[in-house]
């Protein structure tokens, strides 16, 4: 393996941390076992929730079609044909897609089900957070994340937010007016842009907007009769007021600045949406965390979508040839050379890891320090590497010499 390759392994080993995931690792799950632990653990939360659940989730880090589109409706309608009750509960892992294509799947539930929880464990951007809007309850932890619902328009090759082209026009309409000429170098540009686009996005960003408003009203503000600071009867114009108001700021690219923006539980609170945190709830938490990680897990085989309950499931996967693979625990070499960077003056340091035994260290690097505390050779400055050898040792179990 090459050092840019075996660098970028050993960090994003570093970030996963202690606990779960490496526990998971040393176990050595095959495929099978890998799938029974993630349905003991969707059973897990169903039974903690007292409600039939399903799970729908895309893998968005392969170059495959992963976004929620037409091809979704068939095997999420299949699965949901499995569960029987008035409440039912959705995992949701989506990098966003088509917000016709969520109308379809929430019109299936809302036909079927009283009410509905949207869990949000990871990620569930733009049309992903329109679903999450259609939810009487919707469930986050710290990490969880939403994102901004301004409509992405694709069109001569580019794909562009509807609410950012908007603004752009009507910037250069107001700039115009106030210097009473357009700047000659506009006119090409708007030379290329027809009625039909202007309108198009017009259109896409009223729908977002227009669902996310009439869902919260609907679902999510129901059960909302009054108002928790004066203890006032909530009126329906007030729901529709704060529906809009929510709507408007999650469309508004100029707040959010890029599509890919994460709006976490703090940012939702602020606008004033209740969100349930089920870190508040440790049971909850860990059976919700421990199917996340196993799903993501999951991903690392050649399987990219997942539809599934407890007791049944689809796949969507990249035809290999091959049965999917789980990955396996990390075998770093020994020596291990790792580049530090001082947190102050910032220069980048090369340490040598023994684990076990002793190895020579070349001339120009480091020796990892037996008490721990590394000098910066540059600035001088001490860096407390304590917790690094804990990590390492914990879940490589060896030992640093």
């Amino acid at each position: 393996m090459d050092d840019n390759r075996m660098s970028e392994k050993l960090r994003l080993f570093l970030r996963s941390g202690m606990g779960i995931y490496s526990d998971y690792l040393d176990q050595q799950l095959s495929f099978e076992e890998l799938s029974r632990q993630r349905k003991l653990q969707l059973q897990r939360i169903s039974e903690l929730r007292g409600r039939p659940i399903l799970a729908y989730a895309s893998d968005f880090t392969k170059q495959v079609p992963s976004s929620i589109d037409y091809s979704d409706i068939v095997p999420f309608s299949d699965q949901v044909s499995a569960l029987y009750g008035e409440d039912v509960d959705i995992v949701l892992e989506t990098p966003g897609g088509l917000a016709e294509v969520v109308e379809d799947l929430v019109h299936l539930l809302r036909s079927k089900f009283e009410r509905v929880g949207v869990i949000i464990p990871g990620t569930a951007k733009s049309a992903g957070t329109i679903f999450a809007m259609a939810a009487d309850e919707i469930l986050m932890g710290t990490t969880s994340a939403l994102g901004p619902i301004d409509a992405q328009i694709s069109t001569q090759g580019k794909t562009f937010s509807a609410d950012a082209f908007l603004t752009g026009l009507d910037d250069i309409r107001r700039g115009a007016e106030r210097d009473k000429h357009l700047d000659i170098a506009l006119i090409p540009i708007l030379q290329a842009i027809s009625p039909g686009e202007i309108q198009h996005c017009v259109n896409a960003q009223a729908f977002s907007r227009q669902l996310v408003t009439n869902w919260l009203k609907e679902y999510k503000f129901r059960y909302w009769g009054h108002h928790s600071s004066s203890g006032e009867p909530v009126t329906e114009e007030e729901k529709v007021a704060r529906a809009e108001e929510i709507a408007k700021e999650l469309c508004d690219h100029s707040k959010w600045l890029t599509h890919g923006r994460s709006i976490r539980i703090a940012d939702l609170r602020n606008m004033r949406l209740q969100i349930t945190d089920y870190t508040e709830n440790d049971e909850l938490n860990d059976a919700i965390t421990r199917y996340y990680t196993l799903l993501r897990m999951s991903f690392e085989t050649n399987i990219y979508k997942i539809y599934e309950t407890p007791t049944s499931q689809i796949y969507r996967s990249i035809n290999t040839g091959q049965p999917p693979q789980v990955p396996q625990p990390l075998n770093l070499p020994n020596p291990l050379m790792l580049d530090f960077e001082c947190p102050k003056c910032k220069v980048t340091s090369k340490i040598q890891i023994n684990f076990d035994e002793e190895f020579p260290v070349p001339v120009g690097v480091m020796g990892f320090p037996k008490d721990n505390i590394f000098r910066c050779p540059s600035c001088g400055s001490d860096s407390n590497l304590l917790g690094l050898r804990q990590q390492l040792e914990a879940q490589l179990h060896r030992t640093i010499v």
